[in-house]
């Protein structure tokens, strides 16, 4: 699945495809089909800590940019690792970038396994949170809540990263922060420690990640229904 995720990021127009893993098997199976991989070590305790140690290891100046793609999203979008890439780009007062996308459901908006995002005037996220962010107060305080009011806006954020190889240097030395801990949601260490961080908004939710068998057969099923670009044959997570 590594293998295919990498292969998504390629399409992206990234300039380098790198694994970052702690196993020996996973990098057997990325140079296996061409990629490039990165062993860490054991111990880190993020994606974003893995990563830091990645930028270390190579030496990458630091306004480098690395997109950070989680292992478990095979069918990601490659316009959306770009998207991501082009926002920090664009945007140099930011240290980091990530994309969100519209929520169109009270449903959603109250489940606490979605993150929310509500942002400032310029595209930068204000804060994170598993609570339902933006509160319709009016409208939820008069018994509705089973749909969202008219002209509302609320997003979700969705789990990929843009970094400058210069702040995740800094990152491994910042403080875990309170609200960090308590939302267990890493980026709020970001805004605790007052960097920026720009968001992209997609207007489509990308295909949800493989956490369970279920998500496994459903990624599958659509890879199965196209070739491998690279082998012409049909392809499986």
């Amino acid at each position: 699945m590594v293998v295919r995720v990498a292969e998504r990021a390629a399409k992206s127009g990234a300039q380098q495809i790198w694994v970052a893993t702690d196993h020996l098997s996973i990098a057997a199976a990325v140079h296996e089909h061409g990629f490039k991989s990165c062993l860490t070590g054991e111990h880190h305790v993020s994606g974003t800590d893995r990563i830091a140690e990645v930028v270390e290891q190579r030496g990458w100046g630091d306004e480098t940019i690395v997109v950070n793609v989680q292992g478990d999203e095979p069918l990601i979008p490659p316009n959306l690792i770009y998207a991501v890439a082009q926002h920090l780009h664009d945007h140099p007062e930011c240290a980091v970038a990530t994309a969100c996308h519209p929520i169109h459901d009270a449903e959603t908006l109250r489940n606490p396994n979605v993150v929310k995002a509500v942002l400032d005037r310029q595209s930068n996220a204000l804060y994170f949170s598993r609570a339902p962010i933006p509160w319709p107060r009016d409208e939820f305080a008069q018994g509705g809540g089973a749909a969202l009011p008219e002209n509302f806006t609320a997003l979700r954020h969705i789990g990929i990263y843009a970094y400058r190889a210069g702040f995740l240097r800094a990152f491994r030395q910042l403080a875990p922060a309170v609200i960090e801990q308590v939302e267990a949601l890493e980026q709020l260490r970001v805004l605790w420690h007052g960097y920026k961080i720009g968001v992209t908004i997609t207007q489509n939710a990308p295909p949800a990640g493989v956490d369970t068998e279920e998500d496994l057969r459903s990624a599958r099923k659509q890879f199965d229904a196209a070739y491998n670009p690279a082998t012409n044959e049909r392809a499986q997570p």
